[in-house]
Protein backbone atom coordinates (compact mmCIF):
# COMPACT_ATOMS: atom_id res chain seq x y z
CA UNK A 1 0.00 0.00 0.00
CA UNK A 2 1.37 3.41 -0.98
CA UNK A 3 1.78 6.02 1.71
CA UNK A 4 -0.75 8.20 -0.11
CA UNK A 5 -3.35 5.44 0.17
CA UNK A 6 -3.16 5.08 3.95
CA UNK A 7 -5.08 8.23 4.96
CA UNK A 8 -8.09 7.57 2.68
CA UNK A 9 -8.03 3.89 3.76
CA UNK A 10 -8.47 4.86 7.42
CA UNK A 11 -10.73 7.81 6.68
CA UNK A 12 -13.16 5.43 4.98
CA UNK A 13 -13.12 3.00 7.91
CA UNK A 14 -13.54 5.92 10.32
CA UNK A 15 -16.49 7.36 8.43
CA UNK A 16 -18.32 4.04 8.71
CA UNK A 17 -17.49 3.64 12.42
CA UNK A 18 -16.48 6.95 14.04
CA UNK A 19 -16.22 5.56 17.57
CA UNK A 20 -14.94 1.99 17.35
CA UNK A 21 -14.65 0.00 20.55
CA UNK A 22 -13.55 -3.37 21.80
CA UNK A 23 -16.21 -6.07 21.62
CA UNK A 24 -15.03 -7.44 24.96
CA UNK A 25 -17.36 -6.54 27.82
CA UNK A 26 -15.81 -4.79 30.83
CA UNK A 27 -16.56 -2.04 33.33
CA UNK A 28 -13.10 -1.38 34.81
CA UNK A 29 -9.44 -1.51 33.87
CA UNK A 30 -9.03 -4.75 35.79
CA UNK A 31 -11.99 -6.35 34.02
CA UNK A 32 -10.48 -5.31 30.69
CA UNK A 33 -7.12 -6.81 31.62
CA UNK A 34 -8.76 -10.05 32.74
CA UNK A 35 -10.92 -10.27 29.62
CA UNK A 36 -7.99 -9.68 27.26
CA UNK A 37 -5.89 -12.23 29.15
CA UNK A 38 -8.69 -14.77 28.75
CA UNK A 39 -9.16 -13.95 25.06
CA UNK A 40 -5.93 -15.57 23.85
CA UNK A 41 -6.90 -18.19 21.24
CA UNK A 42 -10.57 -17.57 22.02
CA UNK A 43 -13.32 -15.42 20.52
CA UNK A 44 -14.63 -12.29 22.18
CA UNK A 45 -18.09 -13.88 22.17
CA UNK A 46 -16.88 -16.88 24.19
CA UNK A 47 -14.94 -14.67 26.60
CA UNK A 48 -17.96 -12.43 27.18
CA UNK A 49 -20.10 -15.46 28.00
CA UNK A 50 -17.55 -16.58 30.58
CA UNK A 51 -16.95 -13.17 32.16
CA UNK A 52 -20.70 -12.64 32.54
CA UNK A 53 -20.49 -15.54 34.98
CA UNK A 54 -17.13 -14.66 36.51
CA UNK A 55 -17.25 -10.89 37.06
CA UNK A 56 -20.42 -10.83 39.19
CA UNK A 57 -18.57 -13.16 41.57
CA UNK A 58 -15.21 -11.40 41.44
CA UNK A 59 -14.24 -8.29 39.49
CA UNK A 60 -11.27 -7.10 41.55
CA UNK A 61 -7.90 -8.79 42.14
CA UNK A 62 -8.58 -9.34 45.85
CA UNK A 63 -11.99 -10.88 45.11
CA UNK A 64 -10.51 -13.13 42.43
CA UNK A 65 -7.89 -14.40 44.87
CA UNK A 66 -10.57 -15.04 47.48
CA UNK A 67 -12.63 -16.96 44.93
CA UNK A 68 -9.69 -19.27 44.23
CA UNK A 69 -8.23 -20.93 41.16
CA UNK A 70 -10.61 -23.89 41.07
CA UNK A 71 -13.71 -21.69 41.22
CA UNK A 72 -12.32 -19.30 38.59
CA UNK A 73 -11.55 -22.24 36.30
CA UNK A 74 -15.10 -23.52 36.75
CA UNK A 75 -16.57 -20.18 35.65
CA UNK A 76 -14.40 -19.96 32.53
CA UNK A 77 -14.32 -23.63 31.55
CA UNK A 78 -16.09 -22.92 28.24
CA UNK A 79 -12.97 -21.05 27.05
CA UNK A 80 -10.06 -22.92 25.52
CA UNK A 81 -7.06 -23.49 27.78
CA UNK A 82 -9.21 -22.44 30.73
CA UNK A 83 -7.07 -24.17 33.39
CA UNK A 84 -3.89 -22.39 32.34
CA UNK A 85 -5.77 -19.11 31.97
CA UNK A 86 -7.22 -19.43 35.46
CA UNK A 87 -3.74 -20.05 36.82
CA UNK A 88 -2.30 -17.05 34.98
CA UNK A 89 -5.18 -14.83 36.06
CA UNK A 90 -4.75 -15.72 39.73
CA UNK A 91 -0.97 -15.21 39.57
CA UNK A 92 -1.57 -11.85 37.89
CA UNK A 93 -4.01 -10.91 40.66
CA UNK A 94 -1.42 -11.83 43.28
CA UNK A 95 1.17 -9.59 41.62
CA UNK A 96 -1.31 -6.74 41.28
CA UNK A 97 -2.10 -6.92 44.99
CA UNK A 98 1.47 -7.44 46.19
CA UNK A 99 3.27 -5.05 43.85
CA UNK A 100 0.72 -2.52 42.60
CA UNK A 101 -1.75 -1.99 45.43
CA UNK A 102 -4.43 -3.95 43.57
CA UNK A 103 -4.34 -1.53 40.62
CA UNK A 104 -3.50 -2.23 36.98
CA UNK A 105 -0.25 -0.38 36.22
CA UNK A 106 -0.01 2.13 33.39
CA UNK A 107 3.42 0.93 32.37
CA UNK A 108 4.34 -1.45 29.58
CA UNK A 109 7.14 -3.27 31.40
CA UNK A 110 5.00 -3.74 34.51
CA UNK A 111 2.09 -5.03 32.43
CA UNK A 112 4.24 -7.46 30.45
CA UNK A 113 5.69 -8.78 33.72
CA UNK A 114 2.24 -10.06 34.70
CA UNK A 115 1.68 -13.80 34.08
CA UNK A 116 -0.18 -14.46 30.85
CA UNK A 117 0.21 -10.87 29.68
CA UNK A 118 2.22 -10.44 26.50
CA UNK A 119 2.89 -7.42 24.33
CA UNK A 120 -0.50 -7.56 22.59
CA UNK A 121 -2.43 -7.63 25.87
CA UNK A 122 -0.30 -4.80 27.28
CA UNK A 123 -0.94 -2.77 24.13
CA UNK A 124 -4.69 -3.31 24.40
CA UNK A 125 -4.77 -2.16 28.03
CA UNK A 126 -2.58 0.86 27.31
CA UNK A 127 -4.75 1.83 24.34
CA UNK A 128 -8.27 1.04 25.49
CA UNK A 129 -7.96 1.82 29.21
CA UNK A 130 -5.38 4.58 29.18
CA UNK A 131 -5.83 6.14 25.75
CA UNK A 132 -2.32 5.57 24.47
CA UNK A 133 -1.79 5.29 20.70
CA UNK A 134 -0.51 1.73 20.70
CA UNK A 135 -1.05 -0.85 17.97
CA UNK A 136 -2.00 -4.26 19.37
CA UNK A 137 -1.54 -6.92 16.69
CA UNK A 138 -3.81 -9.95 16.91
CA UNK A 139 -4.50 -12.47 14.14
CA UNK A 140 -7.03 -10.17 12.46
CA UNK A 141 -4.73 -7.15 12.45
CA UNK A 142 -1.83 -9.29 11.26
CA UNK A 143 -3.87 -10.66 8.36
CA UNK A 144 -5.34 -7.33 7.29
CA UNK A 145 -2.00 -5.52 7.45
CA UNK A 146 -0.30 -8.13 5.28
CA UNK A 147 -3.17 -8.68 2.85
CA UNK A 148 -3.75 -4.99 2.22
CA UNK A 149 -0.08 -4.06 2.24
CA UNK A 150 -0.75 -1.49 4.96
CA UNK A 151 1.97 -2.78 7.29
CA UNK A 152 3.47 -6.03 6.02
CA UNK A 153 5.61 -8.11 8.34
CA UNK A 154 6.49 -11.71 9.09
CA UNK A 155 5.80 -11.39 12.82
CA UNK A 156 3.27 -9.46 14.92
CA UNK A 157 6.10 -7.30 16.27
CA UNK A 158 7.25 -6.45 12.73
CA UNK A 159 3.70 -5.48 11.79
CA UNK A 160 3.40 -3.34 14.92
CA UNK A 161 6.61 -1.50 14.04
CA UNK A 162 5.28 -0.76 10.56
CA UNK A 163 1.96 0.46 11.94
CA UNK A 164 3.76 2.78 14.33
CA UNK A 165 5.58 4.28 11.35
CA UNK A 166 2.79 4.37 8.77
CA UNK A 167 -0.51 5.16 10.49
CA UNK A 168 -1.27 8.92 10.33
CA UNK A 169 -1.36 10.52 13.75
CA UNK A 170 -5.07 11.38 13.56
CA UNK A 171 -5.96 7.68 13.21
CA UNK A 172 -3.50 6.11 15.65
CA UNK A 173 -5.78 6.04 18.70
CA UNK A 174 -8.42 3.87 17.01
CA UNK A 175 -6.47 2.19 14.19
CA UNK A 176 -6.32 -1.26 15.72
CA UNK A 177 -10.08 -1.28 16.42
CA UNK A 178 -10.86 -0.56 12.78
CA UNK A 179 -8.39 -3.21 11.62
CA UNK A 180 -9.70 -5.86 14.02
CA UNK A 181 -13.32 -5.26 13.04
CA UNK A 182 -12.46 -5.19 9.34
CA UNK A 183 -10.62 -8.48 9.68
CA UNK A 184 -13.35 -10.05 11.75
CA UNK A 185 -16.26 -9.18 9.49
CA UNK A 186 -14.96 -8.31 6.00
CA UNK A 187 -11.33 -9.28 5.41
CA UNK A 188 -11.85 -12.73 6.88
CA UNK A 189 -9.26 -15.51 6.80
CA UNK A 190 -11.43 -17.66 4.56
CA UNK A 191 -13.52 -16.23 1.74
CA UNK A 192 -12.82 -12.53 2.34
CA UNK A 193 -15.71 -10.32 1.26
CA UNK A 194 -13.73 -8.28 -1.27
CA UNK A 195 -16.81 -7.40 -3.32
CA UNK A 196 -18.32 -5.68 -0.26
CA UNK A 197 -15.10 -4.08 0.95
CA UNK A 198 -15.26 -0.29 1.25
CA UNK A 199 -11.46 0.06 1.27
CA UNK A 200 -10.78 -2.20 -1.67
CA UNK A 201 -9.55 0.72 -3.81
CA UNK A 202 -6.50 1.17 -1.56
CA UNK A 203 -5.81 -2.49 -0.78
CA UNK A 204 -2.94 -4.20 -2.60
CA UNK A 205 -4.98 -7.38 -2.97
CA UNK A 206 -8.05 -5.42 -4.03
CA UNK A 207 -6.07 -3.61 -6.73
CA UNK A 208 -4.86 -6.94 -8.11
CA UNK A 209 -8.44 -8.19 -8.28
CA UNK A 210 -9.46 -5.06 -10.17
CA UNK A 211 -6.84 -5.65 -12.84
CA UNK A 212 -7.25 -9.44 -13.05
Amino acid sequence: MKIADIAPFFATLAAANPQPASELEYTSVFELLAAVLLSAQATDVSVNKATRRLFPLANMPQQMLALGEAAVAEQIRTIGLYRNKAKHLLRTCRMLVDQHGGQVPRDRDALEALPGVGRKTANVVLNVAFGEATNPVDTHVFRVCNRTGLAPGKTPRAVEVQLDKRVPVEFRRDAHHWLILHGRYVCTARSPKCAQCTVRAWCDTGKKLETA
